[in-house]
């Protein structure tokens, strides 16, 4: 790659451009995120897996650029009209905005004022008014003087450093500003759009989550939103780069010129460069609320599993009942049912018998129930039912378990089940292993987002199929329990090889050991390299098959045994044995102390999940509704989506509570996610309470988290 790009890419990541060098040729290997993060420490200095995928979406970028740049130059080539100045200034641009700019002269152009007058023959004209050569333009005729000024405004707005500078004083000191539009009061008020009827804010200071919902609400036709600046330092700024090499201007020409000039700016410049810098804002914004995204949905797919237990799981309703599913310790359907302990059927004993019967039957170990709605009422009826000790009951989030159920995936699970027993199971199986069920959905839909639907839907999905990735890389995968669905995500393997994993199990039984692996239709070497230590095999000969440790080091690890005196299995038992390895004479040129500690660390702890463990949570019994809340209230409640802006929690009721950034703390927080993570419990004091909006507002001031 370009060493403008590699030196680009370092300075913005602050790591040596060797490291960013070594990345990429990793990348054009074809290694993924989470394999070069965890096992080529040595080749990329230990950059972390944020850092290796930064220099991935550069190198992504870059690579497109390069595209991009090699069209320009054809297209300016066939033109005749590409200098070595003009191709050295594109093959050194590093930002595709000075390429485009540098291009914009050049590009064929739909039907201007400017090519008419260009085809009048008004050129020759405009060049003698550009260049001052003039003493009596008026003598000319005025049609043609106007034609000389439309192309001159033309060239004014093609000059890549008047674009340049404009852009500089509209992102600077620019202000951005939206009004309501005329008739659109009430809609835009009941879309709770009102805080931007009249509104303006410094383009620079406005937050991501304000600017998106502007344009959210200009895209829907509720206001309109526009970029103010001061014409007059605008005018100014133009004047500097068109007058600044020119010899001394004629009145008269120049009287011509600064029309045009004005022209230019008023028809042309204004309003591309206000687009450009909202859509500059834009994507800062998207950046940002795509960072928020991903950092929820890390913690949401990170959430502590209950583990492998036989589970009753409860999709709550009031008039259709409530569907139960039981389920055995690796998530089978063993049984489907429904109970209606609710209005208006309350059959109430019915159901309770009918829930110790099932529990009893199938020996259920914990209970899962939906937190939509009739969740809470449910909670409440379980817990009367005279349950075994130790079967323990959990309230588990609902987000997205509809569109589960109505997918593919889901259909091809459960072919012969409607759509309430599916959606019952995925509650189950989301207790039991969180990570596994949620990879089946869209991010989208799992309801942690903010504004997931209006920013870059490429950049959106780039950043949460890596950030799926990663977790599950993180956790590692059982090779002989997971879906194809989970498979899929783990490094180098993806969809039409999970399948073959998955069919390769189903005709020849659980895999004995990772090497199995490459008897696998379609799975290599290469792509071996890449997944292996990140698949588990709990119950394989070699110990090292259920832990981190690459096979690629299996070796090393039998000699530090060997060096000790001991078998494979008794070094992993015994710390004190392992205490005695010298890692230092283990170093060679590609195993290094960073590869060294890591597989030390990971035999200490062979296969731990790192997710924790689940802990049971209870809402208040002060409050059913609303109308229950009163302010000065201290609920405990879950943290359900962080934003820009602050942090939704659900507090046990339909409607869910909003901490807002100012009330997270006793000193000054500038960034919700650096406090609170998804599904943390604590406590917040209710401090407003909007009844006609159904609003609940909490704070964290003065309590301990």
């Amino acid at each position: 790659m370009n060493k403008l790009y590699t030196e680009y890419i370092a300075g913005e990541l602050q790591t040596a451009v060797w490291q960013v060098e070594h990345c990429i040729e990793l990348f054009e290997e074809g290694a993924t995120v989470p394999f070069i993060s965890r096992y080529r420490k040595e080749r990329t200095g230990a950059l972390d897996e944020l850092q290796v995928a930064a220099v991935r979406h550069y190198w992504l970028r870059f690579t497109e650029l390069e595209k991009r740049k090699a069209a320009i130059l054809s297209s300016i080539e066939a033109q005749g009209k590409l200098t070595d100045a003009l191709r050295t200034a594109i093959e050194n641009a590093v930002d595709a905005q000075t390429v485009e700019d540098l291009y914009l002269p050049y590009r064929p152009k739909r039907r201007t004022r400017a090519s008419v007058a260009r085809e009048k023959g008004y050129e020759a004209l405009a060049l003698k008014l550009w260049n001052m050569e003039l003493d009596h333009p008026e003598r000319e005729a005025e049609e043609a003087l106007a034609g000389a000024r439309d192309i001159i405004a033309e060239m004014v707005a093609e000059s890549q450093p008047v674009r340049a500078q404009l852009r500089d004083l509209y992102t600077r000191w620019g202000t951005v500003v939206s009004h309501v539009s005329r008739g659109k009061e009430d809609e835009a008020d009941a879309q709770n759009y009102r805080n931007y009827f009249d509104f303006s804010q410094r383009l620079d200071r406005i937050p991501s989550h304000r600017l998106l919902a502007m344009l959210r609400a200009r895209a829907q036709g509720y206001v309109s939103v526009r970029v103010d600046v001061n014409p007059d330092h605008a005018l100014e700024r133009i004047d500097r780069k068109v007058y600044e090499k020119k010899r001394r201007p004629t009145p008269a020409c120049r009287a011509q010129v600064d029309a045009a000039v004005e022209d230019a700016y008023k028809r042309l410049l204004h309003p591309s460069i206000e687009n450009e810098v909202i859509a500059q804002a834009k994507e800062k914004a998207d950046i940002e609320a795509i960072r928020v995204f991903g950092e929820n949905l890390r913690e949401l797919l990170l959430a502590p599993p209950v583990g492998q237990k036989r589970t009753l799981a409860i999709d709550p309703g009031f008039r259709t009942g409530c569907k139960v599913v039981c389920l055995d310790a690796q998530g089978a359907l063993l049984h489907n049912d429904t109970i209606y302990p609710h209005p208006p059927a309350n059959e109430k004993i019915a159901a309770m018998k009918k829930i110790a019967g099932l529990v009893e039957a199938y020996k259920i170990e914990v209970i899962a129930i939906g937190n939509g709605t009739a969740g809470r009422e449910t909670e409440a009826f379980i817990k009367k039912v005279a349950l075994p000790e130790g079967v323990r009951v959990y309230s588990v989030s609902e987000d997205g378990a509809s569109v589960y159920s109505a997918s593919d995936v889901a259909r091809e699970e459960f072919p012969d089940y409607d759509v309430t027993v599916r959606g019952a199971v995925s509650i189950g199986r989301r207790l039991m292993d969180p990570l596994a069920e949620l990879v089946k959905i869209d991010p989208k839909s799992i309801g942690v987002g903010q504004y997931q639907h209006d920013v870059d839907q490429t950049l959106l999905k780039e950043r949460l199929d890596e950030t799926v990735e990663s977790c599950v890389n993180r956790v590692g995968v059982n090779l002989n329990t997971a879906s194809s669905w989970l498979l899929r995500y783990v490094s180098g393997i993806g969809p039409v090889l999970a399948r073959n994993i998955v069919d390769y199990r189903t005709e020849n039984g659980p895999f004995r050991s990772r090497e199995e692996l490459l008897q696998v239709k379609r799975l290599g070497a290469k792509v071996f390299e890449q997944c292996a230590g990140f698949l588990r095999i709990p119950d394989a000969a070699n110990p090292l098959d259920n832990t981190a440790v690459h096979p690629e080091r299996y070796a090393l690890v039998e000699k530090m045994a060997s060096d000790v005196g001991v078998p494979v299995p008794g070094f992993i038992a015994d710390p004190e044995v392992r205490g005695k390895v010298e890692l230092k004479r283990y170093v060679t040129d590609e195993v290094g102390m960073p590869t060294l500690s890591d597989i030390m660390a990971e035999i200490a702890k062979p296969g731990r999940d790192p997710r924790g463990s689940v802990h049971v949570f209870a809402f208040s019994q002060e409050i059913q509704s609303i109308e229950d809340v009163q302010v000065g209230m201290v609920l405990p409640c879950i943290v359900t989506n962080v934003t820009a802006f602050g942090a939704f929690v659900d507090i046990g009721i339909h409607e869910h509570g909003l901490i807002h950034v100012s009330q997270l703390g006793d000193t000054y927080v500038s960034d919700p996610s650096k406090v609170l993570k998804i599904h943390q419990q604590l406590e917040a004091r209710v401090v407003g309470v909007d009844l006609e909006r159904r609003r609940i507002g909490l704070s964290l001031k003065g309590l301990k988290r």
